[in-house]
């Protein structure tokens, strides 16, 4: 009697469908796969040739360009690079923008954690407001503040100086936002154990705060490099001089000056390593860090 009801009731149950069909469905066959690893690699060619042009055209002796011939990669000449990387103008508008790029990332994020940290764990009267009127400077075009700012600076002696070139960069209201999100959804029971220890604000903060906060450091740190290091219209104003020029400005005034294209394009090439270098060293905390504000919202 228990073997018949056990194979009624069997029979009886409904039939569950398999749910993994439709995501099986939509897989795409071999046709599809080889088409999208076609289109890949079209995307990946198309993104790396103006890299590559850069590189070989860079390495080609002074004289006419010639496309497509001079695409090939060869004859190989480092002229160029001897050129630029003797040229103690070079050395100088690297320097300058290493200066730039390096203490403005150091003091944004510095300034950018510390008001992040306050915004999302601190109790004080006006707090929301004085966030959202920061916050609201992410809505003011970047030219409007240009004039304001080169006359406070000038005023105040700043133009043809580092400190005028760094310091109306370091209010930077998107770090300040992301950092905020960030550490506000760090877990609550974290702090309340260490007001429970007598941990003071400070050594909270060092030793607490800053260790779970290295992926979003790292993330905002390339984007503060990234930026800085490709700022243009700012070091212009500011670094009106040569000696203060950064390497963006520099290489800008090369190409006024009719310089040869392949002195141009070694300049480029010898910007653009510092970046690439820089990516690399934080890859892994920036994916993370990208990763971990998309979830945490």
């Amino acid at each position: 009697m228990t073997a018949l009801s056990t194979s009624a009731a069997v029979e009886a149950a409904p039939v569950r469908p398999d749910r993994r069909r439709p995501y099986r469905a939509l897989q795409p066959g071999r046709g599809g796969r080889a088409v999208r690893a076609v289109l890949l690699f079209l995307g990946a060619v198309v993104t790396l040739f103006p890299f590559y042009a850069m590189v070989v055209l860079s390495l080609k002796p002074t004289g006419a360009i010639t496309m497509p011939d001079s695409l090939l990669p060869w004859p190989i000449s480092t002229e160029a690079y001897e050129r630029v990387l003797g040229a103690e103008s070079v050395l100088r508008w690297t320097l300058n923008t290493a200066v730039y790029s390096i203490v403005s990332v150091v003091a944004v994020l510095f300034l950018a954690s510390l008001a992040g940290y306050a915004f999302a764990r601190k109790r004080f009267p006006g707090k929301e407001v004085m966030f959202w009127s920061f916050i609201a400077m992410i809505m003011v075009p970047y030219h409007v503040t240009l004039i304001p700012s080169f006359i406070v600076i000038s005023e105040a002696g700043g133009v043809n100086t580092y400190w005028g070139l760094i310091l109306p960069t370091l209010a930077n209201a998107q770090a300040v936002f992301l950092m905020r999100q960030f550490i506000k959804s760090l877990p609550d029971e974290l702090f309340e154990a260490a007001m429970l220890d007598g941990c003071s604000e400070w050594r909270m903060y060092t030793t607490m705060v800053l260790p779970l906060i290295k992926p979003i450091l790292a993330t905002l740190g390339v984007f503060v490099f990234l930026w800085h290091w490709n700022d243009f219209l700012w070091p212009l104003i500011v670094g009106q001089s040569s000696d203060m020029r950064t390497l963006t400005t520099g290489l800008a005034s090369l190409n006024a000056e009719n310089a040869p294209l392949n002195i141009v394009l070694a300049g480029s090439v010898v910007a653009f390593v510092p970046i690439f270098m820089a990516y690399l060293v934080g890859q892994r905390y920036f994916t993370e860090g990208v990763t971990m504000t998309g979830v945490k919202g």
